[in-house]
């Protein structure tokens, strides 16, 4: 028997479906409630709002779970490489050997960037955010690849998806050396994805870059654990500008400027802004966290606790374990990684932290690591773009093939002045 909610209005009562997902989660359908009733729902920031019905991500906040296509991510982590989990997240099953191999071979063949387009690069100021950089260009790729009217839908999505996924990743490390000044390096064949793009952003003329492959495996986990979260808010502004069915690059930009503002993407940097707050400081964390218990402070400690996750952020215990294997390698003193890791240790132990389940969260650790690999600070939040991507690219993916399609159109609440008229400029007081 069909599960229903009532609704009770001006004494009349409506029945509206309830949805069960695949693992228990329910829903009350309310997309003919305005029909119906004529009134819509308020809900700010859309937290108990499901906009689509999805079969990519599963996330338990309560209980601390995140698979992909029904894989536990700390499976992934622990097995698989970035590139076989975007193929996962966008085909919906991990690859056969030989589907791996073709992928491998299609992200090399299309990781050059077309020439012409290094005048983009090269002409914006020096000072430019490089997500800012990132998402002009990820628009420009339209007019430097357009469709060819010969292939099949089909055939021209997975194209503009490997060139994405690959390109993006050879764009961001551009960026990076002509912001330095430094000589543009290009990706290698014989290199896998990520000891690819840690070579295009490290090596120079002059010196070498030794891959560590430690260095490779913690990349390979960061992007894993960044490369979907369910309908957040980028996830949300791909979906919602893919609706007007505009082409995947534009999708992808606008979801590259969502993740660009500090409470998503940038969590991360704020991280490492913080932990040098905390340098100037003298190094002394107690009043970071006076502050951070103190109600009426509207400081907050960056990197604890997840809007999400009631409990431990599963993706922070397997980013925890790679960050402090790179930190075990480091050669050279890092006094803010030395804070990190005496933070950490702080509110692990406070009770106030404890009974508020704010424990660190994937974002203390992500910052953490990427200082300690060499990413440079302003290129923190392209690093989680890039992990982004096959979700973002599987979402967009999934909401074209849905058979419940509709444009994004969410309603209002008009608050504003009732109607009145029009005052010609000579008679306004």
């Amino acid at each position: 028997m069909e599960q229903t909610a009532k609704i009770v209005v001006d004494g009349k009562t409506f029945e509206l479906p309830i949805i069960t997902g695949s693992d228990g989660e329910k829903a009350i359908d309310i997309s003919r409630l305005r029909q119906e009733t004529g009134i819509v729902t308020l809900d700010p920031g859309f937290a108990n709002t499901a906009s689509c019905r999805s079969g990519i991500t599963f996330v338990d906040g309560e209980k601390g779970i995140l698979r992909y296509r029904g894989i536990p991510v700390e499976q992934l982590a622990e097995h698989s490489r970035f590139v076989e989990t975007a193929y996962l997240l966008i085909n919906g099953d991990l690859p056969t050997k030989k589907e791996l191999e073709r992928f491998s071979v299609l992200l090399n063949d299309h990781s050059l960037v077309h020439e012409d387009m290094r005048t983009f690069f090269e002409h914006f100021p020096r000072w430019a955010h490089p997500m800012g950089i990132l998402s002009s260009m990820v628009n420009a790729l339209r007019a430097f690849y357009p469709e060819i009217p010969e292939r099949t839908e089909e055939e021209e999505i997975n194209i503009t998806v490997t060139r994405l996924l690959s390109k993006v990743r050879t764009m961001a490390a551009i960026s990076y050396k002509i912001f330095k000044g430094h000589k543009v390096i290009y990706p290698i064949q014989d290199l896998p994805y990520a000891a690819n793009f840690l070579n295009m952003m490290f090596d120079s003329p002059v010196r070498r870059y030794e891959i560590d492959p430690d260095f490779v495996k913690a990349l390979n986990v960061f992007w894993i654990l960044h490369a979907d979260h369910e309908q957040n808010c980028s996830t949300a502004a791909v979906r919602l500008v893919g609706s007007a069915r505009v082409n995947l690059y534009a999708a992808i930009s606008a979801g590259i400027c969502a993740l660009w503002g500090p409470l998503h993407g940038g969590a991360n940097q704020a991280v490492v802004e913080m932990l040098g707050q905390i340098h100037k400081n003298g190094g002394d964390m107690a009043p970071f966290i006076a502050r951070a218990k103190d109600k009426d402070d509207p400081f907050r400690l960056m990197g604890f606790g997840h809007r999400i996750y009631k409990t431990y952020d599963p993706r922070a215990r397997i980013m925890k374990k790679a960050c402090h294997k790179v930190l075990g390698k480091l050669t050279q003193h890092d006094p803010l990684l030395d804070i990190a890791k005496g933070l950490e240790e702080l509110a692990l132990k406070d009770q106030y932290f404890v009974d508020r389940n704010l424990y660190p969260n994937v974002d203390f650790y992500s910052g953490v690591l990427l200082r300690a690999i060499g990413i440079p600070l302003n290129m923190f939040t392209v690093m989680f773009a890039i992990g982004r991507l096959p979700g973002w690219i599987s979402q967009w993916k999934e909401s074209i093939d849905d058979s419940d399609w509709k444009l994004h159109r969410p309603r209002q609440i008009y608050i504003g002045a009732n109607e009145r008229d029009y005052v010609p400029v000579e008679k306004r007081g």
